[in-house]
C-alpha cells in the first residue's frame, strides 16, 4: 500500500497543480495552486477535504489561488521564508533545513534560488516525490528571473543527491520543447535519443510527461549534465568550470 496519492491537475495553458493525500491520516495538501477551481473540482471528485498549501515561489501562476482555497478550506498556506513579502496570507514559513509535515509524510526543504530569489522545493522520501516548483523542470530548468546562472547550478545539483528512483514533479508541461533543445546540446545521447521518442508519443495522445525521474534527468537533462565533460566537449568548452558551461547552456536555452 502506497504512503500516499499524489495527483496531476493541469491548470491554465502548460501549468501543474498537485494534489498529495496522506493516505494514513487522511490529511491533503495541495502545491502551487495558481487557480482555485481546478482545485475544488478535484477535491470534490474525491471528497477530500483540504489541510495545507505548499508554496514553492511567489509567481501568481503558483500561488494565485491560495486566497480562495485558504478561504473556502481553511487550509494553512505554508511557502519560502525569503518570500515571505511577496506571497500574502502565508501563515508558515520554511527554509532548507526545515521540515514540512502532510499527515504521517514528512518533506525535506531545499532552498534553490535561481528562477525566483527565495524559491524552494519540496521532498516527501514516503513517496518518492519531488516537487520542484520551476527550479528543475523534466528535461530543463526555469529561467533565471531573479537569480544567477552560478546560483541555479548550484540549487539543481543538490538534487543529484536524491535517490534516482524520486519522481520530479515540476510546476509546467515543458517536456517536448525542452527535449528538442537537449537535442541541440548531446545529439549522440542514446538515453535522451530514446527519451525524446517516448516523450513525443506521449505528447501526440495530450498526455503528461511528468512525473519523470531523477534518473532520466541525470542521464538526459542538459542542466544536470554541464560538469559532465562530454557536454563540454560537445559546446566547444572542454575543461571549462561547470557554472561557465551552465551558463552557455542557459543562454542557448534562452534564444532556442
Amino acid at each position: 500500500m502506497s504512503a500516499g496519492d499524489i495527483i496531476l491537475i493541469p491548470n491554465r495553458s502548460d501549468n501543474y497543480i498537485y494534489l498529495l493525500r496522506c493516505a494514513t491520516s487522511g490529511v491533503t495538501a495541495v502545491i502551487d495552486p495558481g487557480d482555485a477551481a481546478p482545485v475544488i473540482d478535484e477535491l470534490a471528485k474525491h471528497g477530500w477535504q483540504l489541510d495545507i498549501i505548499l508554496n514553492t515561489h511567489h509567481h501568481n501562476d503558483h500561488v494565485g489561488g491560495n486566497a480562495e482555497l485558504k478561504e473556502k478550506f481553511g487550509a494553512k498556506i505554508i511557502g519560502p521564508a525569503a518570500e515571505a513579502d511577496k506571497i500574502g496570507g502565508l501563515d508558515e514559513t520554511v527554509a532548507e533545513g526545515d521540515t514540512v509535515k502532510v499527515g504521517e509524510l514528512e518533506a525535506g526543504i531545499y532552498d534553490v534560488p535561481g528562477h525566483t530569489a527565495g524559491h524552494i522545493a519540496f521532498y516527501f522520501p514516503a513517496v518518492s516525490a519531488l516537487f520542484s516548483g520551476d527550479s528543475l523542470f523534466a528535461l530543463g530548468c526555469g529561467r533565471l528571473f531573479e537569480g544567477t546562472a552560478e546560483q541555479m547550478w548550484h540549487s539543481l545539483i543538490k538534487f543529484r543527491t536524491l535517490p534516482v528512483e524520486t519522481r520530479l514533479y515540476c510546476g509546467h508541461e515543458y517536456t517536448l520543447t525542452n527535449a528538442r533543445f537537449a537535442l541541440t546540446i548531446e545529439p549522440e545521447n542514446t538515453a535522451l535519443q530514446a527519451r525524446v521518442s517516448a516523450i513525443e508519443t506521449l505528447r501526440k495522445a495530450n498526455r503528461p510527461t511528468i512525473p519523470s525521474t531523477l534518473g532520466e534527468e541525470i542521464d538526459t537533462n542538459p542542466f544536470l549534465r554541464a560538469d559532465v565533460p562530454l557536454v563540454g566537449e560537445a559546446l566547444g568548452m572542454s575543461g571549462a568550470p561547470a557554472e561557465i558551461v551552465f551558463t552557455e547552456i542557459r543562454y542557448r536555452k534562452d534564444n532556442f
